[in-house]
């Protein structure tokens, strides 16, 4: 998925909107980050610790551990141009759901 079809992805989530974050792009939900793109070939999805290691036993080739504390916390880089289309939308929907209100994910669900 090019970055510009990921950001086509990212903003058609409900609610969902672009922002910056230290001068790096974000998409937020109701405030609250899901996604950033930082400058490089990646993004980076905000996983739980354990979203985060289901994504490392299962697309290890795409995906790897933020370095540091927020990595720690389950930010995660995905690597969205060599991912499955299928796969780089389920994560970045999995993020959206981590960071949206729980009233609003039960719609999605």
């Amino acid at each position: 998925m090019t970055e510009e079809e990921l950001v086509v992805f990212a903003l058609g989530l409900p609610e969902a909107t672009e922002n910056a974050h230290f001068g790096t792009r974000d998409f937020r939900v109701r405030g609250k980050i899901f996604l950033t793109l930082p400058a490089g070939d990646y993004c980076v999805v905000m996983l739980k610790p354990d979203q985060q290691q289901m994504a490392l036993a299962t697309t290890p080739d795409v995906v790897a551990v933020v370095p540091g504390g927020w990595g720690e916390r389950g930010a995660t880089r995905l690597y969205h141009a060599m991912a499955e289309d299928a796969t780089t939308r389920a994560l970045v929907q999995q993020a959206w759901k981590n960071a949206a209100p729980k009233a609003m994910t039960a719609k999605e669900d």
